[in-house]
């Protein structure tokens, strides 16, 4: 049976149920499920060209065998898949994977959606009300809302930093109403993050109040993540051992990738793709961890100085920085090349990318220019209309805008404000709104 250890190594394993009750394990750590047993390299194929369904239903299966009845996680992944996500071919050797179709037209549907119907199934019921408690900087924020809006015995508490997302991801989590509450936090994502850290290390607020999270600290939304790994690569050509490029900001997606290379995916190797916050590339090419305050840019939900999973990372490569750069390699962009790489792959491919995904196509073609034969995956995570005010004028047309995006700006956000610090949200989660 699978157990969930921590990063951190000093608390004793967990079940499922606990591991995604808590969050946070008892020392501070992030868990993560062991043993890791890869598939076979038959089984691997067998999962080219099948449906999403089943490609998720057959890697978390094997992700989470023994820890949850086969028909009940086929019943949560179908209903938490109901959107495609389909992989584009942008030029001859370069791929686009669009995990962006979901409720709130972005990547981070697949976890939250997940993790909100495994939490409902599994996590051990109880009179007070579950808190869900999660940080934000751009994305998490809605799909969470949305996924857990209106779950029953639930409420959720999202922190972001005021005024560095986007208007229209603001309004994605301001404007959902009922057991959404939006706070926002007077400093950056690293803030809402220590927040959320802080609140879970608080032994007498976790005695007042039943919290959980929803951020990629939570392995339930961790896990399904892998699987669009294995759904990416069996959209690829035959043969194809990709070299898979990740918008990275707080380094769950990759991390996802890398635990499906340890289950037996064929990939080449990773690009940890980064904005000006390269604290990872920075650690790949120096040997040096140096977090630091988040710098501000376009593609602001990558703005994170302080990657939460680093420390999961380092556990899956044992510490050791050789191996993980045999898999990984890092390249950070400026918003100049952000935005030029969005209008010049408009120009010759018809292709528009967000932000985010822009740093993960340079950071692809960077590795991809010395491997002639090489095809390339990126991960297109959020959907270009989310940030139209940078996408448009530099494509010079407007981008189509889907209805339930466009509802959102006739909306008035709400939301509290608070300071960076405990005693400012610990009110906040004890006398609920």
């Amino acid at each position: 049976m699978i157990r969930f250890v921590s990063t951190s190594g000093t608390a004793p394993p967990v079940g499922l149920a606990e591991a995604i009750g808590q969050a946070l394990a008892p020392d501070g750590g992030l868990y993560l499920p062991e043993p890791l047993v890869p598939f076979s390299s038959a089984e691997v194929n067998a999962l080219r060209g099948r449906p999403l369904v089943e490609v998720g239903q057959c890697v978390l299966t094997h992700l989470l065998r023994g820890c949850i009845h086969e028909a009940l996680l086929e019943a949560i992944v179908r209903e938490a898949l109901d959107f495609p996500i389909p992989l584009v071919r942008v030029s001859e050797r370069i791929f686009a994977l669009e995990l962006f179709h979901g409720p709130t037209l972005a990547f981070k549907d697949v976890g939250a959606r997940f993790l909100a119907r495994l939490l409902a199934a599994v996590a051990a019921p109880a009179s007070e009300p579950l808190t869900v408690l999660v940080a934000t900087s751009g994305d998490t924020g809605g799909a969470v809302a949305h996924a857990v809006h209106g779950v029953e015995g639930t409420r959720v508490v999202v922190l972001y930093p005021l005024g560095q997302v986007s208007p229209v991801q603001e309004r994605q989590f301001t404007t959902v109403g009922g057991n959404v509450l939006a706070v926002a936090v007077r400093g950056t994502f690293d803030d809402c993050q220590r927040l959320v850290k802080d609140a879970f290390a608080d032994t007498g607020l976790r005695q007042r109040v039943r919290l959980t999270s929803a951020n990629s600290i939570n392995v339930g939304r961790l896990l399904p993540q892998v699987f669009y790994y294995f759904h990416g690569w069996g959209q690829l050509p035959d043969d194809s051992e990709p070299i898979v490029s990740v918008p990275s900001g707080n380094f769950g997606n990759l991390t996802a990738g890398l635990i499906a290379k340890r289950l037996g995916l064929p990939i080449t190797r990773f690009v940890a793709a980064t904005n000006a916050n390269d604290v990872v590339p920075a650690y790949l090419r120096t040997g040096r961890y140096e977090p630091r305050p988040s710098e501000r840019t376009i593609s602001s939900a990558m703005d994170v100085g302080t990657p939460g999973n680093f420390a999961r990372m380092m556990v899956l490569y044992d510490d050791d920085l050789e191996r993980l750069r045999r898999d990984v390699a890092g390249h950070a962009q400026t918003d100049a090349d952000t935005r030029a790489c969005i209008t010049r792959v408009w120009q010759e491919t018809g292709y528009v990318l967000d932000p985010h995904s822009a740093v993960a196509y340079l950071g692809l073609e960077a590795e991809m220019a010395h491997r002639a034969d090489a095809v390339g995956m990126l991960l297109v995570t959020a959907h270009p209309a989310k940030f139209a005010d940078v996408v448009q004028p530099l494509i010079g047309d407007t981008v189509q805008v889907p209805d339930r995006l466009a509802a959102l700006v006739a909306r008035n956000p709400e939301y509290e404000i608070i300071a960076p610090s405990l005693d400012s949200l610990i009110p906040v989660l004890v006398e609920p709104r």
